[in-house]
């Protein structure tokens, strides 16, 4: 009798030690916490611990398959462990999902570095003293003009800078007649002076100013003028049409057809028909905006 009571006494004293030894839940999950953050092949991982019992969860992302490998491993050798539900995501995976891009796709423009922006445009300046040699729009006269009038035309020369064209052929200008006077039936000289006042480049209007066209005749048959040009582009400069006089004349004058002088002699008064070449020049420089010159 004594002897099954020794017996029991042992049993008891065993189990004793045996609880005693179990570690609990939460030294489990913290031991295995513990074990992966000091394992270098499980690292980088954020993985939680769960502990129950002896069933561990683990929850959370590795960076690589050996990663989460490694913390599955350390959790299974843990003592009092017989049970391991592995719950962590591989992260790598997971993004390489999510950013690679397919076969022909182009990846995304925010990804790649951005090329710095172009340096902005700048103005293009037509420097004064530029000749603009024009043809008139309408039929201008010392006789038939009237002071103040306004008169239209187009640009008959490019004008180009550094080889590339900033004014066109064709580009709209503006003028104001500023003196008409008609030749005296027995005295006075006839008078004509225009001036021009815009140009439009690439439906832009720009304000201009200019030495006046000016002409004046002299005497019966008599014109003065200081420069002429052909109609075929030429030009030459000259002290007086048809019989001399001291000129005043800073623009050109031509005939629309085969170049000849619009001023012809005969007639006092100054008379310059439709499509006449008049050349002026600028007083002050021309601004255009960035990006007119082709």
């Amino acid at each position: 009798m004594r002897t099954v009571k020794f017996f029991c006494f042992l049993a008891i004293i065993s189990v004793s030690i045996a609880c005693s030894r179990t570690p609990s839940d939460e030294t489990v999950a913290q031991n295995i916490e513990k074990k992966v953050s000091a394992e270098p092949q499980a690292q980088p991982a954020q993985v939680t611990v769960e502990a129950k019992g002896s069933k561990v969860t683990l929850k959370g992302t590795a960076k690589s398959e050996a990663a989460r490998q490694a913390v599955e491993r350390i959790a299974h050798d843990e003592p009092g462990v017989t049970a391991v539900d592995d719950q962590v995501s591989v992260e790598s995976e997971e993004i390489g999902a999510s950013t690679t891009p397919a076969a022909g796709q182009v990846q995304p423009a925010a990804e790649r570095t951005p090329l710095p922006p172009p340096p902005p445009p700048k103005p293009v300046i037509v420097s004064e003293g530029t000749v603009l040699t024009i043809r008139t729009g309408e039929a201008l006269g010392s006789k038939s003009s009237q002071v103040g009038t306004a008169f239209t035309g187009s640009i008959a020369t490019p004008i180009s800078i550094g080889g590339k064209m900033v004014i066109p052929a064709g580009s709209v200008i503006t003028g104001t007649v500023k003196e008409a006077k008609k030749a005296g039936r027995f005295k006075g000289a006839a008078v004509l002076r225009l001036s021009l006042d815009s140009v439009t480049v690439k439906g832009h209007q720009y304000n201009i100013e200019t030495e006046a066209f000016d002409q004046t005749s002299t005497g019966k048959g008599k014109r003065t003028a200081g420069m002429v040009v052909g109609g075929t582009g030429a030009g030459a400069a000259i002290g007086g049409l048809a019989g001399g006089g001291t000129g005043a004349a800073i623009g050109a004058l031509v005939g629309a057809g085969a170049g000849t002088i619009g001023a012809a002699t005969g007639n006092r008064d100054i008379n310059l028909p439709a499509e006449s070449a008049l050349s002026f020049k600028l007083t002050q420089p021309l601004t255009l905006k960035p990006g007119e010159a082709d």
